[in-house]
């Protein structure tokens, strides 16, 4: 099976992951990725997307068994070629975030539509497969604390709150988080540093996983946080918004905290901190392995073909 990627980022590891993984059970792929700087902070122009709609019509003519779009901006591009079935993957900021009315017009359309979460699918009113981005279960493990801090150049008497954003994304709400760890730095004894950690090296996630005491998730929308489930998977203690499906990856799991408001994400994180436990999260990771995605994944595609 042949399939045509197309995405707003060339670079994201879960996509590349996973499609590592499907191209071990006989898919392969190309991909196509819109031009001009997505970076956070900033935006691509119409016509950043105006000039990627002719490559993609143009490449969708080689032989390919079904196009892949990921994220709804990449959708009407999708669905200009009338060659192929097409398989859309909505990531959640286009479900929960601006570009929602094109994500929406764009869904009656497309042959097979995958989202994050169940409270995604709710939210679009409709029939959708809900494929949670997987992880990798042999990068993402638990390892020595001490170690991982030594290799991070984190100090061994202090408090490490991980915030795995830029803060330029606005969604993520970092000023939040900032107040959260600056009021907890209040009632414990030990300093408690909050540390952005993105554009890192993705094989370095892990690392600063094992590092952190906590990973404090303030967004005010997500779909399933990837995030999230490496934490898990490291046995890293979460304490996040109720967003997207954190409330059920975190099910069962101790200590995390799952708060509505800046007060309980406060006290859900003193206690963690203070109690200085990791979490039992790997278990629940395991549902979620980039194995199980990538079959359900792959069932897709077959239905769709």
């Amino acid at each position: 099976m042949h399939v045509l990627t197309l995405t707003t980022n060339a670079d994201a590891p879960f996509m590349n992951e996973q499609m590592r993984v499907l191209e071990r059970r006989g898919v392969s792929f190309s991909t196509l990725s819109v031009s001009g700087d997505g970076r956070a902070g900033r935006s691509r122009t119409p016509a950043d997307y105006l000039r990627f709609l002719p490559s993609v019509v143009r490449e969708s003519a080689n032989g390919y068994d079904l196009i892949h779009a990921h994220y709804g901006l990449t959708a009407p591009m999708a669905l200009a070629q009338l060659r192929k079935p097409v398989v859309l993957s909505l990531w959640g900021s286009d479900v929960f975030g601006p570009v929602e009315p094109l994500s929406r017009a764009c869904v009656p359309f497309c042959d097979e539509v995958i989202v994050m979460s169940d409270e995604m699918r709710r939210y679009l009113g409709r029939d959708c497969v809900v494929i949670p981005d997987g992880i990798d279960l042999e990068k993402f493990r638990p390892e020595p604390g001490d170690r991982a801090r030594q290799e991070v150049g984190w100090a061994d008497d202090e408090h490490h709150v991980l915030f795995p954003y830029t803060p330029e994304r606005e969604v993520k709400n970092y000023p939040r988080a900032r107040r959260v760890v600056n009021a907890v730095n209040g009632l414990i004894d030990r300093p408690v540093r909050l540390h952005t950690v993105y554009g890192v090296d993705h094989d370095l996630v892990p690392t600063y996983m094992n590092a952190a005491d906590a990973l404090l998730l303030t967004s005010d929308s997500e779909g399933s946080p990837n995030s999230v489930k490496e934490a898990l998977a490291c046995n890293l203690p979460v304490v996040s918004t109720d967003v997207g499906d954190v409330a059920s990856r975190l099910g069962g799991v101790e200590p995390s905290r799952v708060a509505t408001s800046d007060e309980e994400l406060i006290e859900g994180l003193r206690a963690i901190l203070e109690s200085g436990e990791r979490s039992n999260g790997r278990e629940n990771a395991r549902e979620i392995s980039i194995d199980r995605s990538a079959e359900r994944m792959l069932e897709v595609y077959e239905r769709v073909v």
